[in-house]
């Protein structure tokens, strides 16, 4: 017990002493966020313990080393006067704050050794960061609002929509920002319109068309692309998709038969068990022995199986409508099969196994129409269908 105690000890004490080395590893290397979020951990555990310690020294140096590289490239950045670096000077007020909000409610931090508490200076940088989202949220407005106004590309219109959305993060409401991301997302969509062709003898039932068309169903999570399956008249279309249907194979109906010849030995009563000169055996209690007495069955199993299967072959093509140029071409294909067991027999039923016997309880059932099985294989259509679209971009 003294040694279980004594081990768990050691490997607590490792693995401190590991926690104070990769923070003094990221103090040395000045990753210093990372050394502030270890030492703000463990502190947060038990701030008082004796072995922490060395975490309050280090986030104090971690903390003093931050605050001055952070302040010291503002400085640089607001001395560079270029309105692109708001975004960069609001982010490093904004963690400097966080960080002050990390550490206050662990304060006072007592130095045991050096009978003193942590120093850490803390600044109220509300002024600063409110200053420079105004600047900031100034600056994106205006960049937005040209690339909207001036956009060439769908890509212009979606850095747009990113930058009004971000604007919006920050400062919410600001000016009519919400209508200008609506309007940049709109036209900065992809407006892809759906049909079907049936270049096939056979029918493509409805439901299925209808099914496949329905791209709710897919869960698809394309931020920029809207698929239209009926035609919208005062939206120029960007795509064209086409599910195209090139063969639909379908089998005749088949009933296959099969027979199985099946021996087996059963019991049949008894008889008295004897000796070579004919005299019942007995047992110790002068019992007369019984032994069981067998005899081979004979049933003569007939199998039949139903079968029928369809194969849908077609391909998913997409074009260009701007260019009338086809951007790429995937295959298409699946198959179901419809397959039915049933059995009957001649003779004696206790000579089949279990499996066979299940087998006798079933009937020839109807076979499938052929449209049923074109809409059957059509739900493995419908999930490589997904995988297609998923897979192609247009852009």
């Amino acid at each position: 017990m003294k040694k279980t105690l004594l081990l768990c000890s050691v490997l607590v004490f490792l693995i401190a002493c590991g926690g104070v080395k990769k923070t003094q590893e990221a103090v040395n290397t000045g990753n210093y966020y990372n050394a502030i979020n270890k030492a703000v951990n463990n502190l947060s555990d038990n701030k008082t313990k004796k072995g922490h310690q060395p975490y309050v020294l280090l986030l104090e140096e971690a903390f003093q080393k931050n605050t001055e590289r952070e302040l010291q490239n503002i400085a640089f950045l607001r001395k560079d006067g270029n309105p692109a670096n708001y975004e960069a000077i609001y982010k490093s007020y904004v963690n400097l704050k966080n960080i002050q909000e990390r550490i206050r409610p662990l304060l006072p931090l007592r130095v045991y050794d050096e009978n003193r508490d942590a120093t850490f200076s803390l600044v109220n940088y509300d002024s600063n960061i409110i200053t420079t989202k105004n600047d900031l949220s100034e600056y994106l407005y205006t960049n937005a609002s040209d690339l909207l106004k001036n956009a060439v590309r769908k890509y212009d219109y979606r850095k747009a929509y990113d930058d009004f959305k971000y604007l919006d993060r920050i400062n919410p409401g600001y000016a009519d920002t919400r209508e200008l991301i609506e309007k940049a997302y709109q036209k900065g969509l992809d407006y892809v319109q759906v049909s079907v062709f049936n270049d096939t003898q056979q029918i493509v039932p409805t439901r299925l068309e209808e099914e496949l068309l329905n791209f709710n169903t897919y869960g698809l999570n394309d931020l920029w692309t809207e698929y239209h399956t009926k035609p919208i008249n005062n939206i120029k279309y960007d795509y064209g998709m086409q599910v195209a249907f090139r063969e639909i194979n379908i089998s005749p109906e088949q009933v296959n038969e099969k027979q199985i010849i099946k021996e087996k030995q059963i019991k049949d009563g008894y008889k008295y068990a004897t000796d070579v000169n004919g005299n019942v055996v007995r047992d110790t209690a002068g019992n007369r022995i019984k032994v069981d007495k067998f005899k081979t069955v004979k049933c003569d199993f007939y199998q039949f199986t139903q079968f029928k299967s369809a194969q849908v072959v077609g391909n998913v093509s997409f074009t260009d409508l701007r260019t009338q140029q086809q951007l790429n071409a995937y295959p298409l294909s699946s198959e179901f099969v419809f397959e039915h067991i049933y059995a009957n027999y001649d003779g004696d039923k206790r000579a089949l196994d279990n499996d066979l016997v299940a087998l006798l309880n079933l009937a020839s059932v109807p076979f499938p129409s052929n449209e049923q099985m074109v809409y059957d294989a059509g739900e493995d259509l419908k999930l490589k269908l997904k995988g297609i679209i998923t897979r192609h971009k247009f852009n």
